[in-house]
């Protein structure tokens, strides 16, 4: 499945088209609720078409681990 996603991504690219990822409605990390910006470098990441912002890399592998848990915070 990954590398069918990596295919279209690329294809995509080539093409010179491009999708827009939904925008990250929140002033804070997704699963800390930390400010962003307050550990450093914000980073962000997109997830099923829409932008996730987490206050440091950490956070990332964390949300990788259960998405469905962090995500609920933003309905």
């Amino acid at each position: 499945m990954k590398t069918i996603f990596a295919l279209s991504a690329l294809l995509l690219l080539a093409t010179g088209l491009t999708f827009a990822a939904s925008p990250y409605p929140l002033k804070t990390c997704l699963v800390t609720d930390n400010e962003l910006g307050s550990m450093g470098k914000v980073v962000t990441k997109v997830h099923d078409g829409r932008q996730i912002k987490f206050c440091c890399k950490p956070c990332v592998k964390k949300f990788d681990a259960n998405p469905a848990k962090y995500l609920s915070k933003l309905k």
